[in-house]
């Protein structure tokens, strides 16, 4: 009976009731952005493998309109969502997270996949060509639009090569076919804030990465001082795709730091 009454006394010292253990943080709800000549189903091995370890996941769509609007759109879904965020951008996304994220404080951290990390007054045009690397130019097909603006492609012989050169042909040739474009004013576009000097902030790029050159990626790591940049060996652009693993592995390391942050 003294043993039992010890062991009340101990757990209610704890903060628990006898028998059971501390409350797990609820995990965060991990948002995905696609970028431009992409939709959401890039994301989809790095989503299986979060809903296998028990995250909810939420794949926002992208107009690709303009950064402002598209902005908006995701903004309005992290709204939407109660709890922590953990807020995944890849490429033009990247814009877009940051730019969303401002102004909705569950969003715990920013995850960039092969992403942009402006400055505020900075565009994806800017940024890709501010050091050499970058072959995006030279593989676009402009399309003229009724309203006076230009759509975006990549030339789907060139889509694997620039694109997705670490995935196999056949799959690389099936996104390029169902790519999605961007508008040209929406690379244009100037960015407004810089959500990482206030929010955690982690990326990961490839190497071989002919959209965002690697040495593009680790300058705007630098600067935003993230809390973990990890550059994959021969990884393309399509990087979600092509190593869902360590993509999901960073998430996961966003996701972690998060909780243990809510649990204190």
């Amino acid at each position: 009976m003294q043993k039992a009454l010890g062991a009340i006394a101990l757990a209610a010292t704890l903060g628990v009731s006898a028998g059971t253990s501390a409350q797990e943080p609820a995990k965060p709800t991990v948002v995905f952005v696609h970028g431009a000549f992409a939709d959401s189903s890039g994301w989809n091995g790095v989503i299986s493998q979060l809903n296998r370890d028990g995250y909810s996941t939420i794949a926002a769509a992208n107009p690709l309109r303009s950064l402002g609007g598209d902005a908006a759109s995701v903004s309005a879904v992290l709204k939407s969502i109660p709890g922590e965020v953990v807020l995944v951008g890849h490429s033009y996304g990247g814009l877009l997270i940051t730019e969303a994220a401002n102004g909705n404080d569950n969003v715990k951290a920013l995850v960039y996949v092969a992403g942009f990390i402006p400055e505020a007054g900075e565009s994806a045009f800017t940024l890709s060509t501010k050091f050499p690397g970058s072959t995006l130019g030279d593989a676009l097909q402009p399309v003229a639009l009724a309203n006076g603006g230009v759509d975006l492609y990549i030339q789907p012989a060139k889509f694997h090569a620039q694109f997705a050169a670490d995935i196999p042909k056949d799959v690389a040739a099936l996104m390029a076919a169902t790519q999605r474009p961007v508008t040209q004013a929406a690379l244009s576009e100037l960015t407004t804030v810089a959500t990482w000097k206030a929010v955690p902030a982690f990326t990961i790029y490839g190497s071989d990465d002919l959209n965002i050159p690697a040495a593009v990626q680790s300058f705007m790591a630098d600067r935003a001082g993230v809390v973990k940049a990890v550059e994959i060996p021969g990884g393309s652009h399509a990087l979600m795709i092509s190593h869902p693993d360590e993509v999901a592995a960073i998430i996961q390391e966003a996701a972690i730091i998060e909780e243990v942050a809510s649990a204190q």
